[in-house]
């Protein structure tokens, strides 16, 4: 309760103290109070607690949602940081890097999590303290000292050309082919494709315009093979919808993400084509432009990504590319 006591004394002290200043009240303090005993009773430390780390949370989670993060990203960094605390139940002031490097052993025994999900974790934590030192709730990240995990560097799967016509070609419905034609020739999210209504394609130009992550507009581009199969599909539908991609029955409401990932899986299945999903399309396109030669800030800007880093790791090089490469360059 007495390292508490100082701790709080520093913390409202730092707007108005240095470093030395502060480390020299810190030893005032201890030195003072070292023959006093300080007590509070435990419903009103945990009242304060609760109420303390509440009030820090939204205050983050307010200052993200003005950055433009999505609905989803904000709902997935306030539970992560809220299960941190359920699980370690201090005041968020008080936590030490120890109480964080043993929640993330602790967390990834308990759920056999990856190390790129405990990663994951680690950088939307380091994000909240970070924002916490920089707005003066705390006087240093305890996270700063919990470096960047490690993760295995896996080479996820693309589609061969072989197996793009082999989907093109054995769909049952205009829909659907326009579907993997604007999935495989954009290189769009697939929560950015259900979003589209009619109104945001420009067939003359071959682009439309998409609300990425953050609610960012950015200009995407699709072929003339594309182009044809979306006109055959809009002028055979009988509804008034607004959006691009409706369901096949009536009302014809619009497109879920669920209803193309099922229907996808479903394909993949009856073809046997090893793990058909939306982003597949994206990760091939993306890889086919890097073997191609275009320039990864392009790519990045195509992609609708924020760091080059992110565009980086869904462009994986093909292991024949590199052969050829090589034999010219080297051998």
């Amino acid at each position: 309760m007495k390292k508490t006591f100082i701790t709080d004394i520093l913390q409202n002290m730092m707007p108005f103290l240095d470093n030395a200043q502060l480390e020299q009240l810190r030893q005032s303090l201890e030195m003072e109070l070292l023959n006093y005993e300080i007590v509070e009773s435990a419903k009103c430390e945990l009242l304060n607690i609760e109420n303390d780390n509440s009030m820090l949370i939204s205050s983050f989670i307010a200052a993200k949602r003005i950055e433009g993060c999505s609905k989803k990203s904000l709902v997935y960094y306030e539970n992560t940081i809220q299960c941190m605390i359920n699980s370690i139940g201090k005041n968020i002031k008080h936590l030490t890097t120890d109480d964080l490097r043993k929640y993330l052993t602790s967390y990834q025994q308990e759920h056999n999590s990856s190390r790129t999900t405990i990663d994951n974790i680690r950088r939307i934590l380091s994000s909240f303290f970070s924002w916490l030192e920089d707005e003066g709730y705390i006087f240093k990240s305890p996270i700063r000292r919990i470096h960047k995990v490690k993760t295995d560097k896996i080479i996820k799967e693309t589609y061969s050309d072989e197996e793009l016509e082999t989907l093109r070609d054995n769909t049952t419905t205009l829909r659907d082919l326009a579907i993997i034609d604007m999935l495989a020739s954009t290189g769009m999210r697939i929560g950015e494709m259900v979003l589209l209504n009619k109104t945001d394609i420009n067939f003359s130009e071959r682009e439309c315009k998409v609300l990425g992550k953050g609610n960012k507009e950015r200009i995407v581009y699709f072929d003339a093979r594309t182009k044809l199969h979306l006109k055959q599909y809009l002028d055979f539908r009988q509804d008034e919808n607004e959006a691009l991609f409706v369901s096949l029955r009536k009302p014809n409401n619009r497109i879920t993400i669920g209803g193309i990932e099922s229907r996808l899986r479903k394909m993949g299945r009856d073809l046997k084509i090893s793990k058909v999903h939306p982003h597949k399309f994206r990760r091939t396109l993306a890889t086919m432009a890097i073997d191609k030669g275009m320039p990864i800030e392009q790519l990045q800007r195509l992609l609708g990504h924020q760091r080059i880093d992110t565009t980086l790791q869904y462009a994986m090089v093909k292991q024949s590319n590199v052969k050829i490469a090589h034999r010219k360059y080297i051998g």
